[in-house]
């Protein structure tokens, strides 16, 4: 029997009409007849410092538009959100990944958007609004922020070592090595890791982390079949090779971080705790980094190449608007103002941490407003190699089962990577049988 995740229940409960009828029925005031007067409450799944940066975008609306927000940075976004639409009380508008349209739009949760009723509609490119459509084709959220994953290499360390920047697969591995085994501090302690991986299995952090190396093996996890519908890919040549390297640096002591496989984002601070001297992963850590190890110990790379190429994983945050408010008006004027230069500046120079990167707004090119050439660097993966997971599905469940798929792999260094695939490839596909998505 297939594993039924949280997601799954409350979908079904929506599809069955129980609880959509309901959230459709009243906002985040209850119905009241003032409810179009209060204030719009806001989610974000941030912890404080990218909270604080949206606080001062906030009292720039407010301040600009009279409309007061409601802000609730959310750790727990995704629970907390279940839990108040089974109370049928959703927020007014969520800012949160790009990827969550698909499950957001298949439970009930968030209402369609016309891109033409938006005003600045026309500085947004139309491959973000693509980002934005489910699979009925229509639009479910406004696009504010973009991104792609690069690589994050300890300079001071690597030239500690003597080996140039990595380009390639073998070059990481060497420099992986080189760092867990060369004292790159220089304490003259075995103290030192290569690479920092999220490999939890909590949210599908290690689907997550491992796809851009799968991409850049040639492998898939899941691939259009035409009519709207998907096929596993994880039994295939390119993900095998993919998921066999990943494997060697999990089994060469050293490489990897301890405690990998149940890392998250919020406890892998290997890197700027000078522990590990190589990290994939999204450039909202550049102005953290900065302050801890510091600019000038650390460099931005594109990602080396696989033998498939420099595929990475992109993201960024639609705003969405919550399924029943009675303030959509208002949420609207905030989106609006969230894709202006004014709004996508003050979320990019920020002294705490950025919410958007890779501002969604033509008019605004990001190394130009930071002042950083490391920008560049982002914005030429972004937009040369970059791709994202599938936003018009429910691919949260499919993610999470490939993690837990993958992190059964690594944690065991005998273990046969073409049968855990093969496995792995018919959990997948029962998954995507669960949404009626296969064929």
């Amino acid at each position: 029997m297939s594993r039924i995740s949280t997601a799954r229940v409350t979908a079904a409960l929506l599809t069955s009409g129980a609880l959509i009828a309901a959230v459709s029925g009243c906002g985040s005031d209850g119905g009241s007849a003032d409810a179009s007067k209060a204030p719009l409450e806001v989610w974000t799944r941030s912890a404080p410092d990218p909270a604080a940066t949206y606080k001062k975008i906030f009292a720039a609306f407010t301040e600009k538009t009279g409309i007061k927000v409601n802000y609730q940075p959310v750790l727990e976004f995704d629970k907390q959100l279940q839990s108040r639409a089974s109370s049928k009380n959703l927020p007014d508008v969520l800012i949160n990944d790009s990827a969550s349209l698909g499950t957001y739009q298949s439970q009930g949760l968030v209402l369609p958007v016309d891109p033409a009723s938006v005003a600045g509609h026309q500085d947004i490119s139309r491959a973000n609004w693509d980002v934005t459509r489910g699979l009925d084709g229509k639009h479910y959220g406004v696009p504010f922020s973009r991104q792609a994953f690069v690589t994050l290499i300890r300079k001071d360390w690597r030239e500690k070592v003597g080996l140039p920047l990595p380009k390639t697969w073998e070059d990481l591995t060497e420099l992986a090595h080189a760092f867990a085994t060369r004292d790159p501090d220089g304490n003259g302690k075995d103290d030192t890791y290569g690479m920092v991986v999220p490999g939890s299995t909590d949210r599908g952090y290690l689907a997550w982390w491992a796809s851009s190396y799968v991409w850049q093996g040639g492998g898939d996890f899941i691939e259009q079949a035409g009519d709207g519908k998907y096929r596993p890919a994880v039994d295939s040549p390119g993900t095998r090779k993919a998921v066999e390297w990943i494997k060697e640096q999990f089994c060469t002591k050293g490489n990897v971080q301890p405690g990998a496989l149940t890392a998250t984002t919020a406890n892998a601070l290997q890197f700027q705790e000078n522990a590990a001297g190589i990290y994939h992963t999204g450039p909202y850590y550049i102005i953290p980094y900065d302050h801890k190890p510091g600019k000038e110990t650390y460099e931005v790379i594109l990602p080396p190449r696989g033998p498939a190429g420099t595929t990475t994983l992109a993201e960024g945050e639609n705003i969405y608007f919550g399924a029943g408010s009675q303030k959509t008006e208002a949420a609207k004027k905030l989106a609006e103002f969230l894709i202006t230069p004014e709004a996508q500046r003050l979320g990019m120079k920020s002294t705490n941490q950025p919410v958007v990167r890779l501002p969604v707004n033509r008019k605004l090119d990001a190394a130009e407003v930071l002042g950083d050439d490391r920008w560049k660097t982002v914005q030429q993966a972004y937009d040369e190699s970059s791709r994202t997971f599938p936003s018009d599905i429910d691919f949260t469940p499919v993610k999470q089962t490939v993690a837990e798929g993958l992190n059964r792999v690594f944690a065991d260094c005998g273990s046969d990577v073409p049968a855990a695939l093969r496995k792995l490839d018919e959990e997948v596909a029962a998954e995507l049988r669960a949404q009626d998505l296969l064929k």
